[in-house]
């Protein structure tokens, strides 16, 4: 009875886990993006191939130094299972930083999935009011997908490097919050010191920045 049992584990363990990806020089179709926090550094890969509205979006922040100075912000963790869930990070609500909304790029027509390790971007209530907020999985979170009438949420590339980091956010004391968000917020949110681009040659959008400027109040 054993054996079966360890085989059912391991199924399962691996039904929540996306194909690892190489860590060390460029992967054909993705772009490799270095964040740099106060908990630790994470390395993503971006799916410019099956996601590149999405993909694009997130290097403008990256390009422009957007990021910098912002915060893993929320940790939601799975009832029941609280080793599971996602964190969330980004602008939050700073409009200085924004470059405004982006039409979604939903599962259903990337053909990617919410698996674990997989970077998404988040969304209000309109699925297509992206701006520079991400979240990175903990475990597979299918409700996430697109299904039915909902166009769920943007997944566009994973993490390579760095889980650790994420598991220790997902991990940390939480509270406040409302809503969906209600007792999710990190009590002391985890700092963005920047993020970098591994590939290609960062394109500046040139637009204003304007929080350099302006102190948030």
């Amino acid at each position: 009875m054993r054996p079966i049992l360890l085989a059912l584990f391991a199924l399962l363990l691996a039904s929540n886990a996306a194909p690892s990806l190489p860590q060390g020089g460029p992967i054909p179709g993705m772009v490799r993006v270095r964040i740099e926090t106060s908990a630790g550094a994470i390395v993503v890969a971006l799916d410019a191939k099956h996601a590149p509205r999405t993909t694009a979006n997130f290097l403008a922040y990256v390009d422009d130094g957007r990021f910098e100075g912002t915060t893993f912000y929320r940790a939601a963790r799975r009832k029941g299972a609280p080793q599971f869930g996602f964190v969330q990070g980004g602008i939050g609500t700073d409009q200085r930083r924004t470059l405004g909304w982006i039409p979604i790029e939903p599962t259903n027509v990337t053909g990617l999935r919410h698996l674990d390790a997989t970077l998404s971007m988040a969304h209000g209530p309109d699925p297509n009011s992206a701006t520079g907020n991400f979240s990175i999985m903990v475990g597979a979170n299918p409700g996430l997908d697109a299904r039915g009438n909902s166009k769920g949420f943007a997944a566009f590339g994973r993490v390579i490097a760095g889980m650790d980091v994420v598991r220790r956010m997902l991990a940390m004391p939480t509270g406040g919050g409302r809503d969906d968000m209600k007792d999710q917020m990190i009590l002391k949110p985890v700092t963005i010191l920047g993020a970098k681009r591994l590939d290609g040659t960062p394109r500046p959008t040139g637009m204003p920045k304007a929080w350099q400027l302006v102190p948030k109040r």
